[in-house]
């Protein structure tokens, strides 16, 4: 039976789930508050169970012809000398660096080319409210027009407003004591195929990544209680990264220079979203949206893509719409569980506040990264979570 369908997000989950349902029958609209499609966006990997969804949609090639060409994952000294070297052609399988890393902005455009031939795209629209009746859900949008739809697929991201107005006080956000700004900037003649990872004292790390577009991809992050600078306007979230690494050393005067002109500064406070239930009615949460595990666990983008081809499968497999929603969770659930669990020492141990913490924590990345040892503590970074079994979700045609 094919469904009307609404997908509130077009970036990674979104674009899956409207791929995968629209390719599955059903008359899919997508939604985006952007006015346009958004590119930009930092490095994401995708590993296991996530390559095997995009292998069924058969994109698994193009992601990997797409990604940013990153050789592997270094940790330096303020004098940019290497003090741990994990590069991809010395490690047997995926380490800090997975053989698919790709930028949000290239994954989300790869899947939403396709996904335009099985789903309408709208953009600068926004949901305004939804009112649910458990036969259909009507929704009102901000401009005013109301639509019907069987089926309203909440894929927004961890902020979402949706998510808040259908489940109002539901997330309990498990708050990782991280704050990041992620931007831009150009490309210096020094800057390799490499993650460069630099610590400064007060908690503080600078990283520049590589990408296929001849620019570099740089974070600033701080390890610190969370303070509400997430709800900050952007100026005064630049102002107070100024402020904190002025005399972080290393390239900190470049990169913040580079922040300056930035046109794709993104700044979040981390939190892991958690919520008991992931549906109501006939509206369903996936994505970052449902369970955000913040870029610690390193499985966000495998999340959003499986989740989004679990949810269809199970939409598709009858016309119980709440069974359907129902066993999505039930399959979900224990990938996400695994997913969240980082201990809130990681931060911690990986942003040292003294210069004895960081020589210690040099040390033992020191001792990790020698032939001997490195693919064993390369699984410490790679380590996968409990998947679905996707032997029991259809495959569509190949395109």
């Amino acid at each position: 039976m094919s469904l009307r369908i609404l997908v509130s997000g077009a970036s990674v989950a979104g674009n899956t789930a409207a791929w995968w349902l629209g390719r599955l029958g059903h008359d899919v609209t997508v939604i985006e508050r952007a006015a346009e499609f958004r590119d930009g966006g930092q490095n994401i990997d995708v590993r296991g169970v996530g390559r095997e969804v995009l292998r069924r949609m058969g994109l698994e090639e193009a992601a990997l012809e797409r990604g940013t060409g990153e050789e592997g994952t270094t940790w330096i000294d303020e004098d940019g000398e290497v003090v741990a070297r994990f590069a991809t052609d010395e490690i047997d399988g995926d380490g800090p660096t997975a053989e698919m890393e790709i930028l949000r902005g290239d994954l989300a455009r790869l899947l939403y080319e396709p996904a335009r031939e099985y789903a309408t795209y709208r953009f600068g629209e926004t949901i305004e409210r939804i009112a649910d009746d458990s036969e259909r859900a009507r929704v009102t949008f901000v401009g005013g027009a109301t639509e019907s739809f069987d089926l309203v697929v909440v894929a927004e991201g961890v902020g979402s407003r949706t998510r808040e107005r259908v489940f109002p006080g539901e997330n309990d956000p498990r708050w990782m004591d991280l704050t990041i700004a992620y931007f831009t900037i150009p490309r210096a003649p020094d800057d390799n195929r490499i993650w460069r990872w630099y610590n400064a004292t007060g908690g503080r790390s600078i990283s520049l990544r590589p990408d296929r577009h001849g620019t570099t991809r740089a974070s600033l992050t701080i390890q610190q209680p969370p303070g509400g600078e997430h709800e900050w306007d952007v100026e005064r979230q630049k102002a107070y990264m100024r402020e904190r690494f002025a005399d972080a050393g290393w390239q900190a005067d470049r990169v913040l220079a580079g922040m300056h002109d930035t046109q794709d500064f993104y700044f979040d406070v981390l939190r892991q979203v958690r919520l008991k239930r992931w549906s109501s009615g006939r509206v369903v949460l996936t994505g970052d949206a449902a369970w955000c595990a913040t870029p610690l666990a390193g499985i966000g983008a495998t999340l959003a893509v499986t989740g989004a081809y679990v949810l269809a499968s199970e939409v598709h497999r009858g016309s119980d719409v709440t069974a359907a929603l129902a066993a999505y969770e039930a399959a979900m659930r224990p990938m996400v569980e695994d997913g969240q669990g980082v201990p809130k020492i990681t931060p911690r141990m990986m942003h040292p506040r003294s210069r004895l913490g960081i020589h210690l924590l040099h040390g033992a990345l020191g001792l990790a990264s020698r032939p001997t040892v490195r693919n064993l503590a390369a699984k410490v970074f790679a380590s996968e979570p409990k998947a679905p079994d996707l032997s029991a979700y259809p495959v569509a045609a190949d395109p």
